[in-house]
């Protein structure tokens, strides 16, 4: 979100302590980098491939969690907040021919 150049970038968030894989791109997986590999043991291949590789920063995703559930509740009538990165949004009242651009428009409203 802070870096658009990271968009396309194989990039991994490491747990507590920088010791193991725990969030992982689509790009970074195709390199075959498995949830939970321990670090010391990917780190070559990392800095061969040109991984970006950051430490968990529980605060931010807090704060970013939050912010991304506040735009939810604008766009559903309920909004069940299952973990840190996991909504679930009831638009049981949105006619099916309404879905797309209200997907689209919640997209849109989020990456603002």
């Amino acid at each position: 979100m802070f870096d658009p150049k990271l968009a396309v970038v194989p990039v991994i968030v490491l747990s507590n302590n920088d010791g193991c894989a725990i969030a992982r791109t689509a790009e970074a997986k195709a390199l075959g980098i498995r949830m939970g590999a321990p670090y010391f043991k990917i780190r070559d291949m990392c800095r061969r491939k040109g991984v970006r590789v950051f430490s968990s920063n529980y605060t931010l995703y807090g704060d970013m969690s939050a912010r991304t559930n506040a735009v939810y509740r604008d766009f559903a009538r309920a909004v069940e907040i299952y973990s840190v990165d996991e909504s679930f949004l009831d638009l049981s009242d949105v006619r099916e021919h309404e879905r797309l651009e209200l997907a689209r428009d919640l997209r849109a409203t989020v990456r603002a």
